[in-house]
């Protein structure tokens, strides 16, 4: 009987600690839960899709544009952006661009390898997503913003030394700058500089890094000497046309939910793309004489990254202003200032990103309005000139770090490996002898 009795005791004590570990569980779902919106988790995820959709889409974009015996090369670069920066944020990334501020320049070591980050909300960021989510969304800006830079450098580069640049280039210029400008504690963020959806962290950087990457290697064979034409042009507009449409993600999306500043977002991304290819077409009929469809899109993509650092805190119809006057300054540093100078931006990563980015940072600066976002400030159309002190700061501070890490970066790779492939490799084309494969293969 004795024995019955501790028999049951023993089972009634293993059936209570049996239970403990589900009844925290519960407890913490219903608390993690209690905080998180369904509604905003939805939306960022497709959003997050839509963003991690562009860069496959940006190699068949640049992809059209080279030669054909460079177009795997091409698009193989922006696809590998996807492998090597997204495992580069998963491992460090992330906690150098979001993790516990150093000195307002870089984030610590606390999300190493995604540590800590889970289901729950982290308030820093967002009360109603989980902190995973947020962190998945920010690795497809932190990819895309890689890719872009080979559009200033294809036909010429080394793959394997593009893979180990942009690497370190994510590490040592995309996650302090993203640290700097959208971290509470950062720098640029406390000086008070409206960059809502990366025009100084993604498309300044990237562009300036790309012109100054293709200083250094220099033209490419033959440059200046024979015409370099795209050579499929519906891969331009296919590629291009993905861009535009998972831009209104990555535009929209930083507004963290589904909420009125993502509709203001998204509305502008509308109307400011539209009315930059309108203005680039009309700019082509009025100069060249016609009307291309190359330009057309060009044009368009020119106003996406005119609007994003606008995106979420301008009324509708700045965004008319800031799509017109960001395609006619891209049109002329494309047609009129490449030329003059003579650089050899390859596919105008420098162009379009870079000079659209400086563009849309300062018209941000400009038009930026509370009425649109409490959270933003008033710009100088609204009688705050000094909002235009922190904006300016923000594009020479992205500029700055942009071409002095690009030149180290670069240099410290020549120290032991190529990162210009040889004239004969040039020539004969970088599908083959780069990747052994051929786009159009004949049999």
């Amino acid at each position: 009987m004795l024995k019955r009795k501790i028999s049951s005791k023993i089972l009634f004590l293993l059936m209570c600690l049996l239970l403990i570990p589900s009844l925290t569980l519960a407890s913490s779902e219903e608390e993690i839960s209690s905080t998180l919106n369904y509604a905003d988790m939805g939306f960022m995820a497709f959003a997050t899709l839509m963003v991690f959709f562009m860069t496959p889409a940006l190699g068949f974009f640049y992809g059209g544009m080279v030669r054909r015996k460079n177009v795997l090369n091409t698009i193989m670069m922006s696809l590998s952006a996807i492998g090597i920066i997204g495992l580069q944020w998963i491992l460090w990334g992330y906690s150098f661009s979001f993790g516990e501020d150093v000195g307002g320049i870089i984030g610590g070591f606390q999300w190493l390898g995604f540590s800590g980050v889970g289901l729950e909300a982290n308030p820093t960021f967002s009360e109603t997503l989980p902190h995973i989510e947020f962190a998945v969304f920010q690795m497809m800006f932190a990819i895309i913003t890689a890719a872009i830079i080979s559009g200033s450098i294809a036909e010429r580069v080394s793959f394997s030394a593009y893979c180990i640049f942009i690497l370190l280039w994510s590490t040592l210029v995309y996650d302090p700058l993203c640290h700097m400008v959208w971290f509470p504690d950062g720098i640029i963020f406390n000086l008070g500089a409206l960059d809502f959806a990366g025009g100084t962290v993604i498309h300044i950087s990237s562009g300036v890094s790309g012109l100054t990457a293709a200083l250094i290697l220099g033209k490419r064979y033959n440059y200046g000497k024979t015409t370099l034409l795209p050579h499929n042009v519906p891969y331009i507009i296919l590629g291009g046309s993905i861009v535009w449409m998972g831009w209104f993600g990555f535009n929209s999306g930083c507004a963290l939910g589904a909420n009125e500043i993502m509709v203001r977002a998204f509305a502008n991304t509308a109307i400011a793309s539209m009315t930059s290819m309108i203005v680039w077409m009309l700019l082509d009929k009025f100069i060249n004489k016609k009307i291309t469809i190359f330009g057309a899109i060009t044009g368009g993509i020119a106003g996406l990254v005119g609007i994003t650092p606008a995106a979420g805190f301008v009324d509708s119809w700045a965004s008319i202003f800031i799509g017109a006057i960001t395609s006619s300054i891209c049109f002329i540093s494309i047609i009129y200032i490449k030329e003059k100078l003579g650089y050899d931006d390859s596919l105008d990563a420098f162009g379009c990103h870079g000079v659209g980015g400086m563009c849309g940072a300062l018209l941000t600066g400009i038009f930026a309005t509370t009425t649109v976002n409490p959270n933003g400030a008033d710009g100088l159309f609204y009688g705050n000139a000094m909002q235009m002190v922190p904006q300016i700061i923000g594009v020479i501070t992205a500029i700055v770090v942009s071409v002095v890490m690009t030149f180290i970066i670069i240099k410290g790779i020549q120290l032991f490996m190529k990162v210009r492939v040889d004239e004969d490799v040039e020539k004969g084309g970088l599908d083959i002898i780069e990747h052994g494969e051929s786009a159009y293969n004949k049999y």
